[in-house]
């Protein structure tokens, strides 16, 4: 008897746990006014995505996205400047520590005061949360490389650009990537965050709507929604590391 493959366990395991929490629901042994029911969060995403369609807009997505590329350019070239510079990487180290230990999401509020409630403040928050992840996958990546690599270059004639951009930076790559992978899910809840705080649009601003006029069925169909769109980011993000580091 063949094995039962992983994708149709999954797809019977996740129409079990349906199954059980719409008939939970409608034997009253789960609230649909607390948990929501299948039937009603599938309504909600149907409406949302084809008879009106107002799920379809980008705010949020756009704003992760900006947020990410923004941060992660910034990041890069701060850690590449710091291994240029270690003194100027000691000398700012202690303040760079500073601003990261601050929490972001209560900074929200500067943030909408400086640039307002429109996509501005949800960039800045989802960058400030980028930028410091980011940066620290790049500069652990290129110390992570080993010295042994470093010396047989050198010991050729290569010059230090050469042993940076063809050794080092190559090197660092994997860890860099998994900086960027982690920045991306950051910079999208960075996002959502500052729109549960106060937005025009987007879906942090929705989900904040949803819970105030207790419409479950939404909240739980918008949380599901984010769970499969980070889930969608980090299989692109894999994909593209696995393509870019099909070299090794």
């Amino acid at each position: 008897m063949r094995a039962v493959p992983v994708w149709l366990r999954h797809a019977l395991f996740i129409a079990a746990l349906i199954g059980v929490w719409e008939l939970a629901a409608s034997q009253g042994l789960l609230d649909p006014a607390f948990f929501g029911r299948p039937s009603g969060i599938a309504a909600y995403l149907w409406k949302g995505f084809v008879t009106d369609g107002t799920l379809w807009r980008g705010y949020t997505l756009a704003g992760a996205v900006i947020a990410f590329v923004g941060g992660s350019v910034c990041a890069v070239a701060t850690g590449l400047l710091f291994m240029v510079f270690p003194g100027f990487h000691r000398a700012s180290e202690p303040y760079l520590t500073l601003l990261n230990a601050m929490p972001r999401i209560a900074l929200a509020p500067l943030f909408l005061l400086w640039f307002g409630l429109g996509i501005g403040s949800k960039v800045a928050v989802g960058f400030s949360l980028t930028f410091f992840i980011v940066l620290s996958a790049t500069v652990a990546g290129i110390r992570s490389v080993n010295s042994d690599h470093l010396v047989l270059p050198k010991a050729l004639g290569a010059t230090p650009r050469q042993v940076f951009t063809k050794v080092t930076l190559p090197s660092a790559v994997p860890v860099i990537f998994s900086g960027f992978r982690l920045g991306l899910i950051f910079a999208l809840l960075g996002v959502v965050g500052a729109e549960l705080i106060a937005a025009e649009h987007g879906l942090g601003q929705t989900l904040a709507y949803l819970q105030s006029t207790f419409s479950m069925d939404g909240v739980m169909g918008l949380l599901f929604l984010l769970a499969f769109l980070g889930l969608g980011i980090t299989s692109l993000m894999n994909r593209l590391e696995r393509a870019l580091l099909d070299w090794q």
